[in-house]
C-alpha cells in the first residue's frame, strides 16, 4: 500500500516562493490561517482536516492560473 503524501510535502518545491495568504484571499475569499490549516491538513481546532475534494480542485485551478500569469509576464519581458 502506498503511503499518502501530505499536501505540505507536495507543495514543498514552491512553498517559500508563494504568498499563500494572497492565494487564500484572491481565489477563496478566505484568511491566511484558513489556507495554512488546509495545507497542514488540520481543522480550526487542531484536529485532522485538509482540503475537500472541491477545494482541492479549486486550489489546483488557482495554481494553474498563477503559473499562466507568471508565464505571460515572463513572455512580456524584453
Amino acid at each position: 500500500m502506498l503511503e499518502k503524501v501530505s499536501t505540505k510535502e507536495q507543495l514543498a518545491d514552491i512553498a517559500l516562493d508563494i504568498t499563500w495568504a494572497k492565494i487564500a484571499q484572491k481565489y477563496f475569499s478566505k484568511s491566511s490561517s484558513w489556507i495554512y490549516n488546509k495545507i497542514n491538513e488540520i481543522d480550526g481546532n487542531g484536529g485532522k482536516g485538509g482540503f475537500t475534494e472541491e477545494e482541492k480542485q479549486q486550489f489546483k485551478g488557482a495554481l494553474y492560473d498563477l503559473a499562466e500569469r507568471i508565464r505571460r509576464t515572463a513572455d512580456k519581458l524584453e
